[in-house]
């Protein structure tokens, strides 16, 4: 079934809402007895569009002199769900925070301005932020000061800003994805004008640098190099919220990798959508995220990770280049989301199970130690017993060693929200089960192989269980856990793998780092 023929303007039918005042290009509304600023609201059919606009590069200044002490003697606090791409977007507001003088704040109460940043891509992630929200009024009642807002990914989503602007009355200020410089302004409007503030963009195709940010190690940091998805893969709501693919030139990526090695940063990944899409919209250079690739080996960085990439655009030259190993790490995350050509075909993930696998066996040759991950979704709208047997098949004969797996849930506004969902909740729930057994058992007998070998481990800090206990990560990312000084947390140091878990290995330290902490 198609959604063409779905009204989705209706989310924003404020008909019964008196209109108080427009002007430059602002409504205000008075809904429920609070008096809401419109500057721009999501569509779905605006979100969906992909127009030939050139991409703008801005370097201006995000934060203007005049907002520099908004947030004087003021503290903030951000709670983020969802990927990595959710973290990084934190990591600029954190920024943003901070230049205007705001300081974080460690616990809620203590805190003026509390921001959710969303993700849309789950069901229950949603559920979890309405329940917050929920948790926030009272809050909110007893301190009617605090500035509560929602950005991210359910920002871009009309049914749940219409759902903010309708039942959650206590939220003074909601942004999208596309307007996190706007940051600044927005907060200044919602402190001076005691109105909900609504400003989400559908429509994107700019790229702000220079953005600041706030990262909270000293060890790993994510850099952006593209935003946006143009796959439209039928169960993803990312291309509507994300928008479209644009990437960032490769000399402001490569500057700052550059600048993140100077300050001693260990490991950087690099992230995107679809990380090997980048450079698809350049038209002034043949430039691809092999050519990127290959030049992130000649930054010094001790390792390069990547995600998340698309099997459709996973080339040969991509593949030869991290062949080549040095910094760029033999971990590959390859989301194959179904093993049943037939299930792919219904998702539009535009490959087969046989092409994917074609893809697993070229990598392997190229990369003997290459260590494979996945994402698998179960219970896809008319996906069969057989069909999933396929899905099971193929991670052994892939040989994954790690996934994401998870059940499907419709997003509102994709087309799989129309299929006839045919799989119940509870043999979604048992065929989950079942490909989670077969995964830690591929990924045990994959620890079982390492036993005896000698491996680099980026200590990452102490064991969450055991403060005697180390923990870090291979350059494949595997999780090991070992005794040692807490002065080596941060440094590289190799060990022995002395026994096999599921979803970690023990080892003893063979040699120790050559110089400390820093």
């Amino acid at each position: 079934m198609s959604t063409e023929g779905k009204d989705y303007s209706k989310y924003f039918d404020f008909s019964d809402a008196k209109v108080l005042s427009q002007e430059d290009g602002k409504t205000t509304y008075r809904i429920k007895g609070r008096n809401i600023q419109v500057n721009s609201t999501p569509s779905y059919k605006d979100e969906k569009q992909r127009g030939k606009e050139q991409i703008q590069v801005h370097y201006d200044q995000v934060v203007p002199d005049e907002l520099k002490q908004l947030g004087a003697g003021k503290k903030y606090m951000i709670q983020t769900y969802g990927c990595q791409m959710n973290e990084h977007d934190t990591e600029i507001m954190r920024g943003l925070f901070e230049e205007m003088g705001y300081v974080a704040a460690v616990e809620r109460n203590d805190a003026d301005v509390i921001l959710l940043n969303t993700c849309a891509v789950r069901e229950n992630a949603e559920d979890k932020v309405f329940g917050e929200l929920g948790h926030l009024k009272v809050l909110k009642q007893q301190r009617p000061e605090l500035i509560l807002g929602v950005c991210g990914c359910m920002s871009q989503e009309a049914s749940v800003v219409n759902r903010i602007m309708q039942k959650h009355a206590h939220v003074d200020v909601v942004f999208g994805t596309h307007n996190i410089h706007r940051l600044p302004h927005l907060l200044q409007d919602a402190n001076f004008g005691k109105e909900m503030v609504v400003e989400v963009w559908s429509k994107e195709g700019d790229i702000i640098e220079n953005l600041p940010k706030k990262r909270t190690e000293g060890l790993r940091a994510w850099v952006n190099i593209m935003y946006g998805c143009d796959k439209f893969c039928t169960y993803c709501i990312v291309p509507y919220t994300r928008g479209k693919e644009r990437s960032r030139l490769p000399e402001d990526v490569i500057a700052e990798v550059r600048d993140l090695a100077r300050q001693g940063y260990k490991e950087i990944t690099l992230l995107g959508q679809n990380v090997n899409a980048y450079g698809k919209d350049f038209e002034d250079r043949n430039y691809r995220f092999g050519d990127l690739m290959d030049d992130m080996r000649k930054v010094d960085i001790p390792r390069v990770r990547f995600t998340t990439s698309h099997p459709r655009d996973f080339d040969d030259h991509l593949i030869e280049v991290l062949a080549k190993g040095g910094n760029l790490v033999e971990h590959i995350h390859l989301p194959v989301q179904s093993g049943s050509t037939e299930v792919l075909k219904r998702m539009s993930r535009k490959y087969t199970r046989e092409r994917y696998l074609d893809l697993v066996a070229r990598i392997r040759s190229a990369i003997p130690q290459a260590v494979l991950t996945t994402d698998i979704i179960v219970g896809f709208p008319g996906e069969t017993e057989e069909q999933f047997q396929e899905t099971l098949t193929l991670v052994k004969e892939a040989k994954i060693s790690s996934a994401y797996t998870f059940i499907y849930s419709p997003r509102e506004g994709t087309p799989a929200a129309d299929m006839v969902d045919d799989v119940s909740f509870e043999e979604k729930q048992k065929r989950l089960a079942r490909l989670n057994a077969v995964i830690g058992q591929l990924s045990l007998e994959h620890h079982q192989e390492l036993i005896g070998q000698v491996v680099e481990v980026l200590v990452e800090g102490e064991s969450k269980n055991n403060s005697n206990v180390l923990s870090g990560r291979t350059r494949s990312n595997k999780l090991i856990h070992f005794e040692g000084d807490k002065a080596w947390i941060g440094q590289f140091v190799h060990v022995k793998i002395t026994a096999a878990q599921t979803w970690y290995v023990k080892a003893e330290v063979v040699s120790e780092p050559s110089h400390a902490a820093v």
